[in-house]
């Protein structure tokens, strides 16, 4: 809704503008002409674009006499000769550069459609006895050339002027047209030189190109110049008329002729025709401009029908060129519109960003809603959990004390009547052991579950990897789990949560065997477990690999709680796990065997636990 209404003001703001802007110069426009004719009138400077086709200064010296004598029959204006190309000349005559453009009937159909242009005169040529169809293509090869006919130039290169060029490629491709041959690749090879003329045929002379197309007696002026000798070149499809002087491939078109652009003044563009139809063939302009004076407009009318013939949309303009044109001639509507449309696209990217800041804070909001919520949901499972725990944890104590006063009485018992190196005597050593362990165990969950510290102690590392070991003896034989450790030194020591500790070995070692049961496949992989250890920077390295079915999803997600990908499992394991060695001040990470270069295998899990030594007292 706000963006209609700004549309509205501004285009109520455009309205007003015009109008006050139209008001005011209807009472100004009286007092300026006024004054106008009070005063003396200004000479006018006007740039005329010739087309150089035999280079800047030969174009020059050509029609310069030529604006000296308009400067002198139009009064209070002078003229100027601008050499340009094809597309130069459309370029300076859009951005008002230039107000006159002297060129052949061809590129004046193209600029017509494109530019306000009228024209003034055609010229007559200096040849054919003043005749005005003067532009047409001469096709030139190599006395000593194998073509003989038009067929014969088929697959050959070819080199010309420009594609726009009446009085060149244009009518050449015209005359092959008209005989029923295919133009789109007629030639072998084409190339475009530009402007001057005279390298066309010495692309010829010089064996870089087969075939050469001219402007109409091109040939000839270079033989009189003395460049070139006439002898050492032939015309294909010589169609030269009576009394004409040079040689013709294609059928002859008007000459060049003199338009103006519709900003110059009627009066100024009425003084030119009329100076330039009563040049006398006799007169210094007409001598150095190479034509016999100017006779009024020739109709297009063969012009239109080759390009039709050939399917010519006349070297349209870029969009932007015309776009850019249609504005300046519409300033006003121009302009406006341009900058409507800033605003509306400004205002569009403005909409765009505040929708965009509300919809990210909208996410924002939902995505801490749904943290919140499981957050809070954990937090009751962890209290419930706790609740649970507690109570177990009060209920294991008795029986776990009870076995270990049993199995101490028993020790005492066969210590007096069988001595100490009885196997009895053995056996109810390991039930005191793993009674006293299962009752520290009880005590740090309860501790843990009340928020205490566990009790710091200095224990080996070696020793307690080999009691873990020693207890999962039976599991690994159960699987036929094949053990190798390799351990750089057996006295390292660390201080803090030794019970702790070995149940992060303890719960590690487990989850390797289960992978390893849940990878279903035969016995032709063996299952497989890896310790290393070593320091590296005064931290405890311990790496555990297995060959099971590794990680399944990110390794961060198994250090949560609650998280789990056994069916039975609560998620509690590697989050406990890594409670405790951040307790040591180390960190334990998960990761995919085939990502650690030391693994020997490329399938499983391997499980890194890291440990200053020198911070394990925390």
């Amino acid at each position: 809704m706000r963006f209609v209404l700004l549309l509205w003001f501004i285009l109520v703001f455009l309205l007003v503008h015009s109008t006050a802007t139209f008001a005011l110069s209807a009472k100004i426009a009286p007092v300026a002409q006024q004054q106008a004719a009070n005063e003396d009138p200004v000479q006018v400077h006007y740039r005329v674009a010739v087309l150089a086709n035999y280079g800047v200064a030969k174009s020059i010296q050509r029609w310069q006499p030529l604006m000296t004598y308009l400067t002198k029959r139009v009064k209070n204006a002078s003229f100027e000769v601008v050499p340009l190309d094809f597309n130069h000349m459309n370029d300076q005559l859009l951005n008002g550069q230039v107000q006159f453009v002297v060129t052949n009937p061809g590129h004046y159909f193209n600029m017509s459609s494109d530019f306000p242009i009228s024209w003034l005169a055609t010229m007559k040529s200096n040849q054919h006895n003043g005749s005005t169809f003067a532009i047409g293509a001469t096709i030139i090869v190599r006395s000593e050339s194998p073509y003989k006919t038009l067929e014969d130039l088929s697959g050959h290169s070819v080199v010309a002027s420009d594609p726009s060029a009446l009085g060149g490629y244009q009518a050449a491709i015209g005359l092959i047209n008209s005989k029923a041959y295919s133009t789109n690749n007629f030639f072998g090879k084409v190339t475009f030189l530009g402007f001057p003329l005279e390298p066309l045929i010495y692309q010829v002379r010089d064996g870089t190109a087969d075939i050469a197309i001219t402007p109409f007696c091109t040939l000839e002026q270079m033989v009189r110049d003395g460049y070139i000798n006439a002898a050492d070149y032939r015309v294909i499809n010589d169609v030269t008329p009576e009394g004409y002087e040079c040689a013709v491939s294609t059928p002859l078109y008007p000459n060049w002729s003199f338009a103006s652009s519709d900003a110059v003044p009627l009066k100024v563009r009425t003084d030119i025709t009329r100076a330039l139809l009563s040049v006398s063939a006799t007169h210094q302009a007409s001598i150095v401009g190479q034509n016999r004076g100017w006779a009024a407009p020739i109709s297009q009318f063969q012009v239109v029908k080759l390009f039709k013939e050939l399917d010519i949309e006349s070297n349209k303009m870029p969009v932007y060129l015309q776009v850019w044109q249609w504005i300046k001639l519409n300033q006003k509507w121009g302009f406006g519109l341009l900058g409507l449309f800033v605003i509306a696209t400004i205002y569009h990217l403005w909409l765009e960003y505040r929708f965009r800041q509300k919809s990210e804070h909208l996410l924002s909001s939902e995505r801490q809603l749904k943290n919140k919520a499981l957050q809070l949901e954990r937090l009751q499972s962890a209290a419930i959990l706790g609740e649970i725990g507690a109570g177990l944890a009060h209920e294991l104590n008795q029986p776990i004390a009870a076995i270990t006063q049993y199995s101490e009485g028993g020790m005492i018992e066969q210590a007096n009547n069988t001595g100490e190196d009885s196997k009895q005597y053995q056996l109810l050593d390991k039930i005191h052991q793993q009674s006293i362990r299962a009752g520290e165990i009880v005590h740090r969950i309860r501790g843990l579950l009340q928020r205490k510290n566990a009790e710091a102690t200095e224990f080996y590392v070696h020793e307690q990897l080999m009691i873990c070991l020693e207890l999962l003896e039976h599991e690994f034989k159960i699987h036929n789990i094949k053990l190798n450790t390799q351990l750089t030194s057996t006295d390292i020591k660390l201080t803090g949560d030794k019970v702790g500790f070995c149940q992060v070995l303890i719960n590690v070692l487990k989850n390797a065997v289960d992978a390893m049961s849940e990878r279903g496949l035969s016995a032709k992989i063996p299952n497989r477990i890896r310790i290393d250890s070593y320091i590296v920077d005064h931290r405890l390295k311990l790496k555990i690999y297995d060959n099971g079915i590794g990680l399944s999803c990110s390794a961060d997600d198994f250090k949560t709680s609650f998280f789990s990908t056994k069916e039975n499992g609560l998620g509690l394991g590697l989050a406990i796990c890594n409670d405790v060695i951040m307790q040591f001040g180390g960190k334990i990470n998960l990761s995919k065997c085939k990502d650690d270069p030391d693994s020997a295998w490329q399938m499983g899990c391997r499980v890194l636990i890291d440990i200053p030594l020198n911070n394990s007292a925390n």
